[in-house]
């Protein structure tokens, strides 16, 4: 299934729970949004559509962090003592390999350590939790474990920690029910999925 179909999927679900809790017209605007990101949220894995509209170009990232690279050579030749020099300059010149060898792949693992960053940053359960979310993605093949009964329980977790932080009723259902929606949507069940989902990563990689 497309991501539109995903997307529309968590938006309603969003707003049948802001029906069902009865939230006011801001808190129903917000729970069909986080409907719509739930119900996308497992195709950030790898080879997912969603990992690309998310992330930044990579070739905008390697060309600031070559410009870095440089700033700091020069400024570490020019205003650093000899220690600092020699430090500095290693620092940009190994910045400047670095960002040579950086792909559009990567992003999504620089994206994880970010919002990770983000989250310890504002002592927020669920955005470290999401950042460390990310970074797994990042590394998974494409309908495996962010498709399964694991991906489920973790992302559920972020999601009742999001609810705790936001205090309002209805977050944790919607979450968890549009992200579950996503796994039924791409799962076998529907006669015209070719593919199916592991449900049972690691313990079975049978398609579902």
């Amino acid at each position: 299934m497309n991501g539109t179909a995903h997307a529309a999927i968590g938006a309603a679900t969003g707003f049948i729970v802001a029906n069902n809790v009865q939230g006011t017209p801001s808190e129903t605007l917000l729970l069909v949004g986080l409907g719509t990101v739930s119900g996308l949220i497992p195709d950030l894995d790898i080879d997912g559509k969603l990992r690309g509209k998310i992330t930044l170009s990579h070739k905008m990232f390697r060309t600031v962090a070559q410009f870095i690279g440089i700033l700091l050579i020069c400024y570490s030749f020019y205003e650093g003592t000899e220690n600092e020099r020699f430090i500095g300059m290693g620092i940009g010149l190994g910045l400047l390999a670095l960002s040579s060898s950086i792909k559009q792949r990567h992003m999504l693992t620089i994206t994880g350590i970010g919002v990770l960053a983000g989250g310890i940053s504002l002592q927020e359960i669920w955005l470290m939790l999401l950042g460390i979310y990310i970074l797994i993605a990042s590394f998974v093949a494409h309908r495996s474990y962010t498709h399964s009964i694991l991906g489920v329980i973790f992302f559920g977790f972020i999601a009742s920690k999001l609810e705790t932080s936001l205090a309002i009723e209805g977050v944790y259902y919607t979450c968890i029910i549009a992200y579950i929606s996503h796994l039924i949507a791409d799962s076998k069940v529907l006669p015209f999925n070719k593919r199916g989902v592991k449900l049972l990563l690691p313990i079975w990689s049978k398609d579902f």
